[in-house]
C-alpha cells in the first residue's frame, strides 16, 4: 500500500522560510513523479511545484518561481519543498502528491496524481 506522509510547515512570519518533506512508503519513489499542491480556504486548489522521476526537470507556478525548490532523493524516498521569502498569500494546507509515470513529464493536472499526502498547514503572518 503506497503511502504519503508529509511533515515540516507550521507558523511563520512574512519573509521566513519553512520547509516540507514528504516520504513515500510502499512503492519505489523513482516511479513516480511528484508535485506538490496547496488548498488555501475559498480557494481552488493550485499546483505550486513538480519534479519528475529523474529529477532533471522541475516546474514551478509563476508565483512561488525564485522563492520555492522542489527536490528529490529517490534512494530515500523523499521529496522536499524549501519555502523561501514566504508571503501572507502563500497561507494554505501544502498536499504531496504522486503520479506513477513511465516518462519523464510533469503534471500539473490534479486528477493525474495517484496518491496524496494528508496535507501541511503553512500559515504565513503579515
Amino acid at each position: 500500500q503506497v503511502q504519503l506522509v508529509e511533515s515540516g510547515g507550521g507558523l511563520v512570519q512574512a519573509g521566513e522560510s519553512l520547509s516540507l518533506s514528504c516520504a513515500l512508503s510502499g512503492r519505489t519513489l523513482r516511479t513516480y513523479a511528484m508535485a506538490w499542491f496547496r488548498q488555501a480556504p475559498g480557494k481552488e486548489g493550485e499546483f505550486v511545484a513538480g519534479i519528475s522521476r529523474t529529477g532533471g526537470t522541475t516546474y514551478y507556478t509563476d508565483s512561488v518561481k525564485g522563492r520555492f525548490t522542489i527536490s528529490r532523493d529517490n534512494a530515500k524516498n523523499t521529496v522536499a519543498l524549501q519555502m523561501n521569502s514566504l508571503k501572507p498569500e502563500d497561507t494554505a494546507v501544502y498536499y504531496c502528491a504522486a503520479d506513477y509515470t513511465l516518462n519523464n513529464g510533469i503534471s500539473r493536472t490534479r486528477s493525474d496524481y495517484n496518491y496524496w499526502g494528508q496535507g501541511a498547514q503553512v500559515t504565513v503572518s503579515s
